[in-house]
């Protein structure tokens, strides 16, 4: 009973008509209306300290300007905003399509925003974003900054996090652990034996996550032989091929090679083939994300599978839950995740 009262409270908070007002700013601020609209438009025309208060209110409430300014009827806009880190990147664009498609047919259209994996670019899309008021957002990812969270929150429009877990979601969340993905990989990588592993990862903070967590998990095997490789993000076959080159020059001749995505391991590959290497003889290969190509490389890719689509299609089911008001079942819903094991292990 006190967890469903829990939910049905955040509801009202989160979904309520009770979105930062321009009057809430000039209130905090000490001015009138007529002055904090002055400052949001025409700065250089407010006094120093009188911009420095209105500023400060602003940051404090999250406030964002209504571009739409009332020109709705309706609060409804039939907007939704999706935002994920790289559209270059294929492992997000299959969950991205049927969130789409499932949104599409409740007559929602659907708004796709490139973050950029720093935390600084998702703020200033997000800001961008909420001046148009959609009616819901898919976010990546679970880290935020702190400006960034207080102006989702402060927004009171329906949040849905993907492509990681938390218990303390800002709204709800379909994902996944990467912690225990990390784990789950170290555990197959000691099963088969191997003692020397080499991990080519990106340098967003997910994939760093489940290599610290893969790395840690190792040790509890006794294995501690790990020469490590970091690439930039977005990922790519030639960030791949650059991994393999800085873990074989700096001594990691045999092994297994963990990866952060399935182009980063099809890279690792294909560099290796261009070496006579033999996969999985010498080197063995594992990725993440089981992405289309996967299982027709050659060898084929052991990988970890993410239920892409069914992470998509729960993904607009419970926010169009939300925009309906809905108290949804679950906060957290976990995807969960499966190691295939193919031939280049």
């Amino acid at each position: 009973m006190a967890q469903s009262e829990s939910r049905q409270g955040r509801k009202s908070a989160r979904n309520g008509n009770s979105s930062v007002t321009l009057e809430d700013v000039a209130r905090l601020a000490g001015v009138s209306t007529i002055t904090v609209s002055r400052a949001l438009n025409y700065p250089d025309k407010v006094a120093a300290k009188t911009l420095a208060k209105v500023n400060r209110a602003i940051s404090q409430t999250g406030y964002v300007p209504n571009l739409l300014a009332g020109g709705l009827a309706s609060r409804r806009t039939r907007l939704i905003a999706a935002i994920i880190p790289s559209i270059t990147n294929l492992v997000y664009a299959e969950t991205i399509q049927y969130f789409s498609s499932r949104l599409n047919d409740a007559g929602y259209q659907v708004l796709l925003g490139e973050s950029g994996y720093p935390e600084q670019s998702e703020q200033k899309l997000i800001s961008a974003i909420l001046s148009r008021r959609p009616d819901g957002i898919l976010l990546t990812g679970v880290n935020h900054s702190a400006d960034c969270r207080r102006l989702l929150l402060a927004a009171k429009i329906p949040l849905v996090e993907t492509w990681d877990l938390t218990p303390t979601p800002l709204d709800v969340i379909v994902g996944f652990s990467h912690e225990r993905i990390g784990m789950a990989v170290a555990d197959f990588v000691a099963a088969k034996g191997y003692r020397r592993v080499g991990t080519v990862s990106a340098s967003d903070r997910r994939a760093q996550f489940r290599e610290k967590t893969l790395i840690d998990r190792l040790a509890t095997h006794g294995i501690t032989d790990i020469t490590r490789g970091e690439v930039p993000a977005p990922t790519d076959l030639h960030r791949g091929r650059i991994g393999l080159v800085r873990l074989l020059d700096d001594g990691f001749s045999a092994g297994v090679v963990c990866c952060s995505s399935d182009t980063l391991a099809h890279g690792v590959l294909i560099e290796a083939q261009s070496r006579a290497i033999r996969v999985p003889e010498e080197i063995a290969i594992v990725g993440f994300g089981d992405q289309s190509f996967a299982a027709d490389t050659f060898p084929a890719l052991s990988t970890v599978r993410i239920d892409r689509p069914r992470m998509g299609k729960l993904a607009a089911d419970v926010l169009l839950a939300r925009i309906e008001d809905d108290t949804v079942d679950e906060q957290v819903i976990d995807v969960g995740f499966e190691i295939v094991e193919r031939g280049t292990t």
